[in-house]
Order: structure tokens, then C-alpha cells, then sequence
């Protein structure tokens, strides 16, 4: 085998997938719970993004950033505020990447504050700002200047901060994703509200994740009373396929220059047309979206399980944190018939098509009480 898997798949080979419904070439059929880790914001194989992604490959599929697509101007103003200007790249983690070269550029020898069980990606810069040690510190020495704090600890923070006095930028992440689907506490958001005031901080915010509609607001710091500086977006955005965006604002925006960065890909045409459909309709969804997500939320709250340590999470950005490791829990699930994403072995991480309607979430409660 010369391809090198270094990922735990599933046992299964696709055939293909519709909505929330994943069909392996058996004839199988699975309850896709995580949705391409909160990539297909729409499920899988939606008509009308499918159709516009062919409609514009049948015109072209590539032409570089010498040419600027039809598309980019308005998916720009469907991702920004007055005052904003967004500059795309392919992915999550490049937008990390562009956001840290944007900070370092305006602040120079200054720190960057982040915090544990924080995820931004697996590129060297990206991992300088990784609250995951196992993940990070193997590949040593990273960028120099980065500062960490304990997530949710206001203590911490602030022991940190007065230690720190050169900490210039914080790289946040709202509602952690990959650290086990966890909202930031109000008041560890007011302290580091306080603290960027005071000391006039960078405020670099995290969406790749749990932005664009996936807690029911355009970006989760919506929640949290938050103003960015600076936004990283991904997953959702090209509806499928490869897309990233960085959101500048204020004095962001002004920062880069011709040649500071550039992508062969991005935005890539496809992507963009795809990020057009995915954004007008969830736009319109946010009512329905909230309304989804409480109803998930709750009916996870009422299982009744002696294995359930918490139930937690915004919009249809859900967990549940076991108190014990189940042994296999994802491929008994998956002989269940249900797709589970479970992070270290103990966290149940919810990110499914934010169209999911009642009744499969209801066929999703079910098989939870069988398995948990």
C-alpha cells in the first residue's frame, strides 16, 4: 500500500451520501453525525450546491489570482461587517497562518497570548499557537513569543498577563472545538475583554469551527459580546470544498501589502460558488438553526445514562463528556448504524447539517440511549 494512512478511518468503503445519511457499497445507510467535521453545512450532496458547482465547471474550474472571480465580492460581504475586508485562503489552518503573519507584521517582537486545549491548525506557526502539547511540542522549537494561558481560568490569565507584560495579541477560540466542544465562561470573556483594552491586545478570533451559523450566529463570539480584530473562518465555507477566509478589521485591514501573501488556489472558482449558495441559505436559517440546536441540546440533557459526565454546547456545536472511556464506542456505533466523532476516547463532539430536521435527530437520540 503506498498510500501512508496515518488516520483512523472507518471500516467501510463509501458509495455515497445524501442529507445527514452516509450509504456504504454494501447497501449500508448511517446517521453521519459530524457532517465532514462541520464542513457540509447543508448535509451531503445538496442539489442546489451541486448544481452550481457543476454550472460553474462547465465555464471554468481554476484561474489563479491574477483574475478576480465573479463570485468573490459577494461571498466577501456575506462572511463581513462595514468596515471589514476578508482576504481567502484554502483552509483553516493557512488562515491561522495569515492571521499570525498579519499580527507579527503589526506587532514585531511582541507576544501572542493563547490558551489550553485550543486548536488552530497543524502547520508549524499554527501549532506555536496549539493548546494540545501531544500535538505540539514533538516538533520543536515553533515560533518564539508565544504565550499560554489555562482556558477558563481568570486567575491564570491574569497571572500570565502580569508576567507578560509584551503580550500584544490573543489567538481565541470562543467555543473550543477539537478541546471537547467548550464554551468560554462570561466572566473569563469579560477579563480578557478587560485585559485587551487595558493593554490595547489584538483580538484574533477563531471561527473555523463554530462560525458561520453553526451556533446560530454568523460567528460564535456573537454569543460572548466579542469585536474582532481579526477573524479566521474555514469548514462551512466552500460548501465541500477547499476554502478559508481571514477577516480584518479597523487597522487590520491595512496591514498587508502586494506579496505579503498569496495562493495558487485561492479562491478557488468552484469554492467560491459553492460559499455563495451555502451562505445565502444559512443566512436565512439562524431561527431555525437555534431552534434545532436547543432541541438536540435538550433532548441529549434528558438521556439517562450513568456514563454521561456533561451535556454542553451552542446552537448545533454539541458534546457530550463520558465520565469513562467506552472501548470502541465509534465502531459499535457504526454497527448501529450511526457515525460518531469522538474525541480523546471520552468527549462526543455533535456537528451535524445544520438542515438536520427533528425526526433525525430524534433517530439520532435513539441510538445514543442504545450505545450510552
Amino acid at each position: 500500500m503506498r498510500y501512508l494512512n496515518i488516520y483512523n478511518n472507518y471500516d467501510l468503503s463509501i458509495d455515497h451520501a445524501h442529507g445527514v445519511y452516509i450509504y456504504d457499497k454494501e447497501g449500508n445507510k448511517y446517521i453521519d453525525t459530524f457532517a465532514g467535521i462541520g464542513v457540509l453545512a447543508l448535509g451531503h450532496s445538496h442539489p442546489e450546491v451541486t448544481e452550481e458547482i457543476k454550472s460553474k465547471l462547465d465555464r471554468y474550474a481554476h484561474t489563479s489570482n491574477f483574475f478576480l472571480d465573479e463570485d468573490t465580492e459577494t461571498v466577501a460581504d456575506l462572511i463581513t461587517s462595514e468596515g471589514e475586508k476578508a482576504f481567502f485562503v484554502n483552509s483553516g489552518t493557512e488562515a491561522t497562518e495569515l492571521a499570525l503573519k498579519i499580527i507579527k507584521k503589526k506587532i514585531g517582537d511582541s507576544k501572542i497570548l493563547f490558551f489550553s486545549n485550543s486548536f488552530h491548525g497543524r502547520s508549524l506557526g499554527a501549532l506555536s499557537v496549539n493548546g494540545f502539547p501531544g500535538i505540539r511540542d514533538q516538533f520543536k522549537p515553533l515560533l518564539p513569543g508565544m504565550v499560554e494561558a489555562e482556558f477558563n481560568n481568570i486567575e491564570d490569565l491574569e497571572r500570565t498577563a502580569a508576567e507578560n507584560p509584551d503580550i500584544k495579541a490573543v489567538m481565541f477560540e470562543p467555543l473550543q472545538g477539537s478541546g471537547g466542544v467548550q464554551p468560554a465562561d462570561k466572566d473569563f470573556v469579560d477579563k480578557l475583554k478587560s485585559l485587551c483594552k487595558a493593554n490595547n491586545w489584538i483580538m484574533a478570533v477563531d471561527e473555523v469551527q463554530a462560525g458561520l451559523y453553526r451556533t446560530g450566529k454568523r460567528y460564535s463570539y456573537e454569543h460572548f459580546d466579542l469585536e474582532a480584530d481579526i477573524t479566521t473562518a474555514a469548514k462551512a465555507l466552500g460548501g465541500g470544498l477547499p476554502l478559508g477566509a481571514v477577516i480584518m478589521a479597523g487597522e487590520m485591514t491595512e496591514v498587508l501589502e502586494p506579496g505579503d501573501h498569496g495562493s495558487t488556489f485561492a479562491p478557488n472558482p468552484l469554492a467560491l460558488r459553492a460559499a455563495k449558495v451555502v451562505l445565502e441559505k444559512l443566512e436565512k436559517m439562524q431561527d431555525s438553526i437555534t431552534e434545532r440546536g436547543n432541541y438536540f441540546l435538550e433532548e441529549l440533557k434528558m438521556i439517562e445514562s450513568e456514563n454521561i459526565k456533561e451535556v454542553r454546547g451552542i446552537g448545533l456545536m454539541l458534546g457530550i463528556e463520558l465520565k469513562n472511556e467506552i472501548p470502541n464506542l465509534r465502531d459499535k456505533a457504526a454497527e448501529n448504524g450511526i457515525l460518531l466523532n469522538v474525541l480523546k476516547g471520552k468527549t462526543i463532539r455533535f456537528l451535524p447539517a445544520l438542515n438536520i430536521t427533528k425526526e433525525e435527530i430524534d433517530a439520532i437520540i435513539i441510538k445514543l440511549k442504545e450505545l450510552i
